[in-house]
């Protein structure tokens, strides 16, 4: 189920999925951008119809379909909303940046942070619900302090949007919530349509023609990242549980057949051990035919000859998860460069990320970890530079940038510069 690799063995036989590797599907998303353009609802109701078998009246989701929705949500799930919420709004205060100033004589410096105005959420829906997503794009906006926090999702065939979906909406205080899904809602959010606000940033997960909607309205609009399908890293050493490692393996592979699980481990009796728990685990789990593909063509054990040779393994996958089943797993982490998130010790399963720690679950894929991180504040806010200098601290500088200016053939700047000198003379 989980073959045995040594890293350049996987290198080989794994190749990363990119946006660019699908050419069919991104003729389909210029044409569903470009009649949300032109058409706007229209053209979100037709394909509606179309991929969802929904035939909306409405776009927006109105104030007595939220309270319908919150009470059809069980107390109970209702206070886990709450609670994973509350630490996601902690976890992500800590990330506010502080204004600041620098100055001499004459001269002041400094930059300010200013939140967005104005977001798009997309969350993936129809059939299934994810408030865990909701919540982990709408809190850390609100945290920002931006204004405007639209969702899209795609509605069932009733043309109802999951209760879970909008009573997480409601508590993370998200502005408005529009049923509409895939790349006909990415469009309508960068362009605006008779309903749906264009908004200055899109953020969220979803399928790959979401994915690619992102991608071509980048410009138009930011966006926080292109994502991939979901991976996580192993790393475990001899006297790890096998039990422990098979279950979040099979956490990931359960997302979609592209999904990656990995497994990192000096140990050939822990490899051999974990296979044995991952065929028990998998036959009472309900989507084992997805999961079981996922293993089967994505997944992989690479065995290393010690822990040192770990990390440059796990530095070049720069997982979206990785997890540390060692005994002294605090130590390593130093040696870690590029990863999502990390989750540290036998009991910090990947889930507790997705669900309830506070730390983000949009995180970076196919390998982005390497320069990019996970889905934060300073994704909704920007940084504004303020600049101020007196005649006399101009004058003191002016010969200096004049001679930078010139050193790259822009006489213009040089002359603005020393117009400004007391005897204006160029």
């Amino acid at each position: 189920m989980l073959p045995l690799y040594s890293y350049d063995q996987y290198r080989q036989s794994r190749s990363a999925v990119s946006p660019s590797d699908y050419a069919d599907e991104r003729k389909q998303v210029v044409g569903i951008i470009e009649a949300v353009r032109q058409r706007g609802d229209l053209a979100l109701q037709e394909y509606a119809r179309r991929f969802d078998q929904a035939d909306l009246q409405e776009l927006k989701v109105n104030d007595r379909e939220i309270e319908e929705a919150s009470g059809e949500v069980s107390s109970d799930l209702l206070a886990a909303i709450r609670g994973a919420k509350d630490n996601i709004e902690r976890f992500h205060r800590h990330q506010l940046e502080q204004d600041w100033w620098d100055g001499g004589p004459g001269w002041t410096a400094g930059q300010r942070y200013i939140p967005l105005q104005s977001v798009g959420a997309y969350i993936p829906g129809g059939t299934a619900a994810y408030p865990s997503s909701v919540l982990m794009t709408v809190v850390p906006a609100k945290v920002a302090g931006v204004k405007e926090i639209y969702i899209c999702t795609p509605p069932d065939s009733t043309g109802k949007i999951n209760p879970l979906t909008l009573a997480a909406a409601r508590e993370a205080g998200a502005s408005a919530v529009f049923k509409t899904g895939g790349a006909q809602a990415v469009a309508a959010m960068a362009y605006g349509t008779e309903t749906v606000p264009a908004v200055q940033k899109i953020v969220g997960p979803g399928n790959i023609y979401v994915t690619l909607a992102k991608k071509e309205v980048f410009g138009q609009v930011g966006i926080d990242m292109l994502a991939g399908p979901s991976e996580i890293v192993i790393v475990a050493e001899a006297e790890a549980r096998p039990d422990y490692i098979a279950a979040d393996l099979l956490s990931q592979a359960e997302h979609d057949p592209l999904s990656r699980s990995v497994l990192i481990t000096p140990s050939e009796k822990l490899a051999e051990e974990v296979k044995s728990h991952l065929e028990e685990q998998i036959i009472s789990l309900p989507r084992r035919k997805i999961a079981a593909q996922s293993l089967k063509e994505q997944g992989a054990i690479i065995m290393v000859p010690g822990l040192a040779e770990a990390w440059p393994v796990v530095n070049d996958l720069a997982p979206e998860h990785l997890e540390l089943h060692l005994d002294e797993a605090w130590q390593y982490l130093d040696h870690i460069t590029s990863a999502g998130a990390v989750f540290i010790g036998p009991y910090t399963p990947e889930s507790l990320g997705d669900y309830w720690a506070g730390s983000n679950h949009v995180l970076p894929t196919s390998r982005t970890a390497r320069y990019a991180s996970a889905l934060g504040v300073a994704d909704y806010m920007k940084r504004l530079q303020v600049i101020c200098y007196t005649k006399e601290a101009l004058q003191e500088s002016a010969s200096r940038i004049a001679a930078l200016a010139r050193a790259e053939g822009l006489e213009a700047h040089a002359r603005a510069v020393l117009l400004r000198r007391h005897n204006h003379e160029p």
